[in-house]
């Protein structure tokens, strides 16, 4: 009795891909049909934690790649920096054919859309960010933070001895806390499963320490097209005050406030945000 066929796995399901576009092996997923909407996780994060709202964007084809060696995406060159992560994932976009209407980035990655856009030859109808990590660090932080990731990246052993401090799930659980979020088991598992991974900490800690905001800032009185950002009130990592102030300098800009979200709020609770989102991009037609 000859076997039944399966049809091949639904690549806009949210299945994990592999695209190979110079000079990284991207590894990414996709969900939905429609109009394009690329979207951007930010710094220690992967694809996998926009699987909740894409689920609640039916009406777009949602793509959302890993950064250069987080997640599962292997850095074919050392690129970390905003510029270069911005620059790669514009060539991503053209060795696929992609022209996204909408950019949507979470933490820093909302720094990376907001870039990508200057780059872009076909430029996106909308950007929306979440919780924008559009603030570079204060005082003692601005210079301690950046230079204790350098220093970290000189040693070969420090992204493994912090994926081994990781691995017990409830310091995962309490890193999520501290950013105001409250984490479900499967949002602590992902986190665990990524902070044990020495090459994601590795390349996390070289973002970090590539990580330049100002020359970005500075433009953002230049950036015509339309953006939405959205902050938690509860958000402990980028408090909601960094993106209305970046808000008031776009000449497009808007803001929204979520009340009772933290840093996750788009694994949280995407409902709220995936309606924000839908009218945003009705309003720019």
């Amino acid at each position: 009795m000859a076997e039944a066929m399966t049809a091949p796995p639904d690549p806009c399901a949210g299945a994990p891909q592999r695209l190979r576009a110079p000079p990284h092996d991207w590894h990414l997923r996709r969900w939905g049909a429609g109009p394009q909407a690329l979207l951007i996780h930010g710094a220690g994060g992967d694809s996998s934690g926009w699987h909740p709202l894409a689920r609640h964007l039916p009406g777009l084809h949602a793509i959302a790649p890993d950064l250069p060696g987080q997640g599962g995406t292997r850095a074919g060159a050392p690129r970390y920096s905003l510029d270069q992560m911005a620059t790669d994932l514009a060539a991503l976009l053209q060795h696929q054919g992609w022209a996204p209407r909408l950019l949507i980035g979470h933490s820093a990655g909302a720094a990376i859309a907001l870039r990508l856009s200057q780059l872009l030859p076909d430029p996106p109808r909308g950007i929306i960010g979440i919780n924008a990590a559009l603030s570079p660090f204060q005082g003692v932080a601005g210079w301690l933070f950046p230079r204790l990731a350098r220093a970290m990246t000189l040693s070969p052993f420090a992204s493994h001895a912090i994926a081994r401090m990781a691995r017990a799930p409830e310091r995962s659980a309490r890193l999520i806390r501290s950013t105001g979020s409250a984490p479900d088991p499967s949002m602590v598992a992902r986190y665990n499963a990524l902070l044990s991974n020495p090459g994601h900490v590795a390349a996390t800690l070289r973002m970090m320490a590539a990580w330049r905001l100002e020359p970005l800032l500075d433009t953002l009185p230049t950036i015509p097209t339309p953006v939405l950002l959205i902050a938690a009130a509860r958000d402990r990592a980028v408090p909601p005050q960094v993106s209305q102030n970046a808000a008031s300098r776009l000449p497009q800009g808007q803001y929204a406030e979520l009340p009772a979200l933290g840093h996750l709020a788009h694994e949280e609770d995407p409902a709220p945000i995936a309606h924000m989102i839908d009218a945003f991009d009705q309003s720019l037609d």
